[in-house]
């Protein structure tokens, strides 16, 4: 039977947490930026690491990850790549969860991070001992947790999900009957449930970037663009998400670019992920969905702040003073690996 999708949720209280100025760093010339560049890659090769970044890190990081033989991807793929590279140092330019599944699943490999205050806002509103009280609220349900989310998190998960493989994962759930508990990406966890049915529940997190985004102005828009393809993170609100041509993870809206035969394309997802859409398609027009409007706050603008506490200056910091390292108990790693192994494990399945 399917759910209720107009019964009320049954929200518990979350705290409230700061959202960070966006960081601004000093310009630098082409010739200092070339030789930050050398000095970084030098370093890279004598602590034998690797680069791995998030598509929402700044393009010279991607660059730079690229052009060493590191990694650009979401953070599921990012995950595979620290597991099957044989790097004794990784290097992890995105948000704190990442850096801590890098680690757990690598607990005997260094984990760096360029800042370790770069968290997530739906980290910091899923505190690990709030959560777990919910979840006991709830003993029959299946605990299924998004990747942003603490180690302690994820050791008290029974699924990790990212946002690429959420919707499988929950199918596979739904199919078996089974009761979900799901959190913390409240429109995520809606968007899923509208296309699975499945018996959920929710924790009341979202992202403050993907809240910005609004309908209205989004509709002006395409109204302005009636040919563009209206491309979106299904992190988003619902209204937004209604608008959408394709919704799905970052990897899915860059293919979306690359293989869509429209010539522009309106992207309701952090700004960050130009870089690589225009490194495929650098034909295509990308126009920026709005965060504007009624009940905008601009919080973020389309640029995570957090993501934007990574640069090349505070990375050749970190591997020049060999600091910022990720560390996770051995005991927690451990917890926290079973609902991450079973998400990858899920993936290959997938594949076949």
């Amino acid at each position: 039977m399917v759910p209720d999708m107009t019964a009320p949720i049954p929200f518990p209280s979350i705290p409230t947490f700061q959202v960070p100025p966006h960081p601004v760093w000093p310009d630098l010339s082409a010739a200092d930026l070339e030789t930050l560049k050398n000095r970084i890659k030098q370093m890279l090769k004598e602590q034998n690491g690797v680069l791995v970044a998030h598509y929402y890190t700044d393009g010279s990081l991607q660059d730079l990850a690229e052009e060493t033989g590191g990694c650009v991807a979401d953070s599921l793929e990012m995950a595979r790549f620290g597991t099957n590279h044989d790097a004794e140092t990784l290097v992890v330019a995105g948000v704190r969860f990442m850096g801590e599944t890098a680690k757990i699943l690598n607990n005997e490999k260094r984990v760096v991070m360029p800042d370790l205050a770069a968290t997530c806002s739906l980290d910091e509103g899923c505190p690990h001992k709030l959560f777990s009280s919910f979840c006991d609220q709830y003993p029959d349900h299946t605990v299924v947790v998004y990747a942003n989310t603490s180690a302690e998190v994820k050791a008290r998960s029974d699924w990790v999900v990212t946002s690429g493989i959420a919707l499988q994962i929950i199918r596979h759930l739904a199919g078996k009957k089974e009761k979900i508990l799901w959190g913390p990406d409240k429109h995520l966890g809606r968007y899923v449930q509208k296309l699975t049915g499945a018996d959920m529940i929710f924790w009341p997190g979202s992202c403050v970037v993907h809240e910005e985004f609004r309908s209205v102005a989004l509709d002006r828009l395409r109204k302005l663009h009636p040919e563009a393809a209206v491309l979106v993170h299904p992190e988003s609100r619902e209204e937004v998400i209604e608008q959408a041509d394709i919704v799905g993870s970052t990897t899915a809206l860059i293919q979306a670019v690359t293989t869509l035969p429209n010539r522009e394309f309106i992207v309701a997802t952090d700004a960050g992920i130009f870089n690589k859409m225009k490194q495929l398609a650098p034909e295509k027009i990308l126009l920026e969905a709005p965060t504007v409007g009624e009940g905008a706050t601009c919080h973020s603008c389309a640029n995570c702040p957090w993501m934007g506490m990574n640069s090349l200056q505070n990375l050749a910091e970190v591997l020049t003073n060999k600091i910022n390292e990720i560390r996770v108990s051995p005991e927690l790693a451990a917890r926290a690996q079973i609902p991450i192994r079973r998400m990858l494990d899920f993936a290959k399945t997938m594949k076949k």
